[in-house]
Parts: structure tokens; sequence; C-alpha cells
């Protein structure tokens, strides 16, 4: 299956709280239950001004479907061509 970036631009993202982070992955995951187990969300990178969220599912439809009913910004999804880590050298 294939595996997205999804950038989301959300201002001043890496002062959000705990309990703020804790509410928007609750409502993450909520989404998810209602989409089923074709999209997987695997985890994401809080930065200054952004969410980089990497998800698993079926097309970009799905992961736009799944930001339209969460109410989560979607500014780019780009899908994963190839996975490399410091093994790829050897």
């Amino acid at each position: 299956m294939p595996k997205f970036v999804i950038e989301r631009e959300v201002p001043g993202a890496s002062n959000m709280t705990g309990q703020e982070l804790q509410s928007l992955a609750r409502r993450s995951v909520g989404v998810l239950r209602q989409l089923g187990p074709e999209i997987q969300w695997v985890h994401s990178y809080v930065t200054g001004d952004a969410l980089y969220c990497v998800y698993v599912a079926p097309d970009e439809e799905m992961i736009r479907e799944h930001g339209r009913l969460g109410s989560f910004p979607v500014t780019r999804v780009t899908q994963v061509a190839t996975v490399i880590d410091p093994t790829t050298a050897e």
C-alpha cells in the first residue's frame, strides 16, 4: 500500500501543548475509525509552523477525505517513492 507524507500548515504548531496535541490525535483517530482499516496514521513530526504526517493509504483522495472530515489542513500530499536510511549505504 502506498505511503504518503502530508504537510499541514499549522501556525505555532511547535507551541501546542501536550493536551492540544492529544486532542488533535484523538480527533484524527476518530476519523480513521470512520474511514476504516485501509488508511493508517504512522506518525507525525511537529515543527515550527507545520505538521508532517506519515500515512499509509490506497490513494491521495483518502488522505484528503481524512483532512476534510477532521477539519485538518492539507497543504501538500506527496507519495513516498522510496525509503532510505543508513543501511542503504552498506
